[in-house]
This record gives structure tokens, C-alpha cells and sequence, in this order.
């Protein structure tokens, strides 16, 4: 599989909450949106990742019903030198479905492909 880039966005709008771990075999935390960014950003530095995923706060669709709302779009990874592409090869939707993840380090690990640091 092509080594992929993520842009992940968060919609701060999107009231409510969610029971998720954050990493697998952890104990759930509540979580609303800011919280979500928050973890996902820090799971992006933990694990060496900003080249690959980029966290935004924006519409992740969704708006008539509760939040939070996550979407992912995935790209593929350009080459040293190269301009990044901003044409996605896929989309991933979190929308009405976040709290059925095993954790929300998911959202990342699920889309990037096989090489994840």
C-alpha cells in the first residue's frame, strides 16, 4: 500500500459528547470536540507523525445531529521535493459513528496505511 497523508477534521460546532479511549487497552474518557482535537494532535507529535496527518478544526459533516463529527482525507504521500497534492484518493467519515472505534488513536491508525511512523 502507497504511504498516505491525512487531514483530519474536527468540527468545533458539533455539540456533545463521546466515551472513547484514547489509545487501545486504555480505560474511555469522556470527549467533546475540542477534546478530540486536542488528543489527536498529541498523538501526531508522540508518534512522529506531522509530515503525515494534519488536525483542523472545520464542517466534518453532520451538522443536524450530535457531535462530534470526525472526517479524514487521505492523500498520498508526495516525495522529497515534490508539492503535496491536494487531490484526496479517499475520505473517511466518522460522523454519528465515533463512539463505535475501539479508541480514538483509530482514527489515525485506520487510515494511514501500512508505514505509521
Amino acid at each position: 500500500m502507497t504511504p498516505r497523508r491525512l487531514v483530519v477534521t474536527v468540527c468545533p460546532r458539533e455539540l456533545g459528547v463521546v466515551a472513547l479511549p484514547i489509545a487501545r487497552g486504555e480505560r474511555g474518557v469522556k470527549l467533546d470536540a475540542t477534546a478530540i482535537t486536542h488528543r489527536l494532535r498529541q498523538i501526531v507529535a508522540e508518534r512522529g507523525l506531522a509530515e503525515r496527518v494534519r488536525v483542523r478544526e472545520g464542517c466534518a459533516g453532520g451538522c443536524s445531529g450530535p457531535g462530534p463529527n470526525v472526517s479524514v482525507e487521505i492523500f498520498p504521500m508526495t516525495r522529497a521535493g515534490e508539492r503535496e497534492d491536494h487531490v484526496a484518493v479517499g475520505w473517511k467519515t466518522y460522523v454519528y459513528s465515533l463512539g463505535s472505534l475501539a479508541c480514538l488513536a483509530a482514527v489515525l491508525d485506520d487510515n494511514l496505511g501500512r508505514a505509521r511512523r
